[in-house]
């Protein structure tokens, strides 16, 4: 009889264990499905690599580049773009999932590795214009000499606006290193004029129309020191 109490009461114990940890755990899981089931924002949207954004948007720091990113950049008028975070790949940069995204091909068995990289950096052009910053900062006026609409942008700092033709207008206390982008309305070329002005930490920049492709203009970077690109 003894031995038939001791085996119930073992045996109770061992119930009274598992339903225990059963309770402790419930909690835990509306909790862990409340976690999964926030939505995660992804910093590149596949937006930034599609038409007409590809060659109009310059993209985050962080996101790889998109065709305007890397021709900005191999001009020297934006840092290199920076390698994603893990964060970032794990949702998908530019809209793929880490699966899609596109891999190089593979060496077949002997064949040599290239190891030849092409660079986005290239030789540093001559500077079109150099002004006398004021603590940094400067005020650009741009010159809309043109009959059709310019659309512009201070990367990082505006949305894009529009400035008529045959008017002007005056950006003020912009902090450099800045990328100014900009294009007529109309498709067509400008030719772009930067002119330091007599007042200190000022510039002009005058858009007129260009006669063909090679004296189009449609990005400048004023850098830290002062000096002025054009791309």
């Amino acid at each position: 009889m003894n031995m038939k109490f001791q085996n119930f009461r073992k045996s109770a114990e061992l119930l009274g264990a598992i339903c225990g940890g059963l309770l402790i755990s419930l909690p835990a899981i509306p909790q862990v499905l409340a976690q999964e089931s926030i939505p995660k924002i992804n910093p590149c949207p596949r937006i930034f690599y599609e038409e007409p954004h590809n060659n109009q948007v310059v993209v985050p720091q962080g996101c790889p580049p998109n065709a305007l990113t890397q021709r900005l950049a191999a001009q020297g008028l934006l840092p290199v773009a920076a390698t994603p975070s893990q964060e970032q790949t794990g949702l998908g940069v530019g809209g793929e999932s880490p699966e899609s995204s596109a891999r190089p091909p593979r060496p077949a068995p002997g064949e040599a590795v290239s190891t030849d990289q092409p660079s986005l950096l290239q030789p540093r052009q001559a500077p079109n214009a150099t002004i006398a910053l004021t603590d940094g900062k400067v005020n650009v006026r741009l010159v809309n000499d043109t009959a059709a609409k310019v659309t512009f942008q201070v990367i990082g700092d505006t949305a894009p606006r529009s400035l008529q033709g045959k008017s002007d207008v005056t950006l003020q206390g912009l902090r450099t290193p800045i990328t100014v982008t900009f294009e007529r309305e109309d498709g067509g070329q400008l030719i772009v004029t930067p002119q330091a002005s007599s007042e200190p930490g000022s510039l002009e920049v005058t858009f007129n129309e260009a006669t063909n492709a090679a004296q189009g203009r449609s990005a400048m970077r004023i850098e830290r020191n002062g000096s002025v690109f054009l791309n």
